[in-house]
């Protein structure tokens, strides 16, 4: 089953002083780069990444790869305005997986995990990565979940939807403490980066 990848990077960065966060480090390659090879390279189609006040850095950073680049124009409104600029650009009836830029530090071995346990679960509809019990990021939506998400209102949480699906949200353990890392300031990114570093996965 071929699976869309969203990558999201639509926002102003505020608490990261304004610098994108897609733009920073993770070893050799930028964030928004390593994001998009390695799903390039688990063959997830198409990936989009949606862009807000930063799209020309970040069109500079995954300059040559096979992505395509959407702004989201309501990206002040919140992160679901730019999650569903983005859905917009995808295929109908592909799964999606939802992958924020400030959670840059996850294994490709949790997106194929992802992926192995939506193929074996019928009536799943969103699979969420845990690390030690805690859910993190990135999310994988069967189709039907897309279609509500673009149903909200451009500033209402997506979140709001999981009460509403119940025992068809799926927790998914993982061994992966990169799905809890948010980098959602300078000081949590250096942490998180070297913690990376120290187990350094792909």
């Amino acid at each position: 089953m071929t699976t869309s990848a969203l990558l999201l990077s639509g926002g102003a960065s505020s608490r990261f002083g304004g610098y994108p966060k897609a733009l920073v480090s993770t070893g050799e390659r930028t964030a928004v780069r390593r994001m998009a090879e390695i799903s390039l390279d688990r063959g997830f189609d198409p990936i989009v990444i949606v862009v807000g006040p930063h799209h020309h850095p970040i069109a500079d950073a995954v300059r040559g790869l096979d992505v395509q680049l959407v702004d989201s124009e309501q990206w002040y409104e919140g992160r679901t305005a730019s999650v569903q600029s983005g859905l917009r650009a995808l295929p109908d009836g592909r799964d999606v997986l939802l992958w924020p830029v400030d959670h840059p530090f996850i294994a490709g071995k949790t997106l194929d995990q992802l992926r192995a346990v939506r193929d074996g679960d019928e009536l799943g509809l969103w699979f969420i990565p845990t690390y030690r019990g805690e859910g993190g990021h990135p999310v994988l939506w069967k189709d039907r979940v897309r279609a509500e998400v673009l149903e909200l209102r451009p500033d209402a949480p997506i979140r709001a939807l999981i009460p509403e699906l119940g025992p068809q949200v799926r927790r998914v353990a993982v061994d992966d403490p990169g799905v809890l890392a948010n980098i959602d300031t300078p000081d949590r990114y250096r942490e998180a980066y070297d913690a990376w570093l120290a187990r350094r996965e792909d």
